[in-house]
């Protein structure tokens, strides 16, 4: 009587874990979330979510294959898109102490300049961001940061 009570609980177990897995279904995991980039508008707000909020959704999906970016300093240096890609993965959740202002400085039906600003307590970062129109969706081709 034991081994049959014992039989019925493992199948039960086994029953439920499978039950659990495929509600998630195949591959549930390793599947990128997709965001709303079908404008320029919603690209520019979510690339300062990813720059500043640590928003780490749809990162990958943001920039562009050719991405690059360039950071205008006293050596200049210039990091491609998976640098970029990999850092702000690292970044997830964490909130930059700045405040955020955007400036749409130039725009057509296929492409964007924006100037965004970050004021931090001691200095002032700005971004120039190019998106351009890929297929359906708007990305981040390039990105050139200077420091004040």
């Amino acid at each position: 009587m034991k081994t049959l009570v014992k039989t019925f609980a493992a199948a039960a177990l086994i029953a439920v874990s499978t039950f659990a897995m495929a509600a998630e279904g195949p591959g549930a995991k390793a599947t990128k979330a997709n965001v709303n980039l079908s404008t320029a508008d919603f690209a520019l707000e979510h690339y300062v979510a990813v720059t500043t909020e640590g928003e780490s959704a749809g990162v990958e999906q943001l920039f562009a294959e050719d991405f690059s970016q360039k950071i205008q300093a006293s050596n200049t240096q210039k990091h491609s898109r998976n640098e970029v890609v990999k850092s702000l993965k690292k970044q997830k959740g964490e909130r930059l102490n700045c405040a955020v202002s955007t400036d749409i400085i130039e725009e057509s039906a296929d492409y964007m300049v924006a100037k965004v600003t970050l004021k931090f307590e001691n200095f002032t970062k700005t971004d120039l961001v190019t998106f351009e129109r890929v297929s359906n969706d708007w990305k981040v081709s390039q990105s050139i940061n200077s420091y004040k």
